[in-house]
């Protein structure tokens, strides 16, 4: 097996590339390469060393960017389920089908929505979330 640097790629030797193939190939073993494909496949990143061999290194952490994306795709996630719950149950009251427990639980579940409508995802992953209703 071969590695490219530059590629930050492997190019098996069985296969006749042309004259694509990059100039900074360096040789590996069987073994070397698999151990690569190991390290993938254990959250490790492939990148090249000072001297264009391979090295494995840990996967960057997401960034503060992210931590936002993923606290709002939380927050509308966590909204559309409560407002499912706050439709069926509001589905019981107008249909004069709810109970005691029911008529209770829908204030509960419309208040914890309008929390969750409150919270500032940009603070992520400071954020203190609202307590789900029982």
């Amino acid at each position: 097996m071969r590695y490219s640097a530059k590629e930050n790629g492997f190019f098996p030797e069985d296969i006749d590339y042309g004259d694509t193939l990059p100039d900074d190939l360096v040789e590996l073993t069987h073994e070397e390469y698999v151990g690569f494909i190991d390290g993938q496949y254990n959250r490790k990143m492939i990148v090249p060393d000072n001297d264009g061999f391979p090295m494995l290194v840990d996967l960057p952490g997401p960034t503060a960017k992210d931590i936002v994306e993923q606290a709002e795709q939380d927050k509308l996630s966590l909204i559309s389920y409560a407002s499912l719950k706050v439709a069926t149950l509001q589905d019981a009251l107008d249909l004069d089908m709810a109970t005691d427990i029911e008529k209770n639980s829908l204030s509960s579940w419309r208040k914890y929505r309008v929390l969750l409508s409150r919270v500032d995802t940009s603070k992520a992953p400071d954020i203190s979330w609202p307590n789900k209703p029982e």
